[in-house]
C-alpha cells in the first residue's frame, strides 16, 4: 500500500531511540523526510544520521517556548516543506500519589504537557490542508496504570487537547490524533518492569493480560504511526490509537 509519504516532511520529537525513533525510521522508509530531535545535539545528530540523508538532528528542549518555531523552520530550510509532527516526549518519573514530588509534578507539565501543547499549538498555525498532529500518548488515557501517578494524571489532558484541537483545525483540512502504546519493548518499559524484584516474573505477567500474548516492538508502533500521519489516513482525525495488541477493555 502506498502512504503518499514520498517527499512529504515531518518532525518527530523526541526521537533519538524508542518509539520516536521507530516512528522516524518507518516514515522514512517509505518515502519521508524527518527533521528529528532529542534533548542533546549529540544523540540527536546520530540517530539522524541513522536513518540517512532523508534525516536531520536537532537537540531541542520541548520546555522552550522557541522550541516549535525553530523545528518548523528547519523543516522548511532543509526539506523545502513542512507537513506535519509526532510529538512524542519521554515518561514522567514514576512514582504515587504520596511519593512523586512538586518538582517532579512541575518538570513533567512544563515537558510533558505544555511542551507538547507548544508544539501542537506552533505546528497548527503553520500547517496547511493535509497537514497532521499526532501525539504519542498512553494507555493511561483511558486507565490509569500502577506507579505512574504523573502518567496517569498529564496524558488524559493531553488527549482533551488533541481533541479539541482537532475541532478548531478540522475546517482547514488538518488532522489531529493521539496514538496510546502499551507494552512495547522498549529501554522505559524494561526500567518500568525491572521496579518489580522480579523483572521477568513481572514482563510474564503482564504479557499474560494482552491478547497478543507478547510486547508489542517498537517497528510496529513506528509503522501505525507512519500510517496515520500519512495521506492514506485522511479521514482519520480527532481520535485515539490504541496500539497495545488488544489490552485496553471496551470499545
Amino acid at each position: 500500500m502506498d502512504l503518499g509519504l514520498k517527499d512529504r516532511v515531518y518532525v518527530v520529537t523526541g526521537a533519538t531511540r524508542g518509539l520516536g525513533h521507530a516512528s522516524a525510521a518507518a516514515l522514512v522508509a517509505d518515502g519521508a523526510k524527518v527533521v528529528i530531535t532529542g534533548r542533546e545535539e549529540k544523540a540527536a545528530a546520530e540517530a539522524a544520521a541513522a536513518l540517512g540523508e532523508n534525516a536531520v538532528g536537532v537537540g531541542a528542549d520541548n520546555a522552550d517556548p522557541a522550541t516549535a518555531q525553530r523545528l518548523v523552520d528547519t523543516a522548511r530550510e532543509r526539506f523545502g516543506r513542512f507537513d506535519g509532527i509526532l510529538i512524542s516526549v519521554g515518561g514522567p518519573a514514576p512514582g504515587t500519589a504520596a511519593s512523586n514530588t512538586d518538582e517532579q509534578w512541575q518538570a513533567a507539565f512544563d515537558s510533558v504537557f505544555l511542551g507538547a501543547v507548544r508544539l501542537a499549538r506552533g505546528a497548527a498555525a503553520e500547517l496547511g490542508e493535509g497537514g497532521a498532529i499526532g501525539f504519542v500518548l498512553s494507555g493511561s488515557v483511558y486507565e490509569p496504570i500502577g506507579g505512574l501517578t504523573i502518567s496517569n494524571g498529564l496524558r488524559p489532558g493531553l488527549a482533551g487537547f488533541a481533541k479539541s484541537l482537532s475541532d478548531e483545525v478540522g475546517p482547514r483540512g488538518i488532522r489531529v490524533l493521539g496514538l496510546l502504546p502499551g507494552r512495547i519493548a522498549t529501554d522505559r518499559m524494561r526500567q518500568l518492569d525491572g521496579l518489580s524484584p522480579d523483572p521477568d516474573a513481572a514482563r510474564a505477567a503482564n504479557e499474560s493480560r494482552i491478547p497478543l500474548r507478547r510486547y508489542g516492538t517498537p517497528e510496529e508502533f513506528g509503522r501505525v504511526a507512519a500510517f496515520t500521519l500519512s495521506p492514506a489516513a485522511s479521514y482519520l482525525t480527532g481520535v485515539m490509537v490504541p496500539v497495545d495488541g488488544g489490552a485496553l477493555r471496551g470499545f
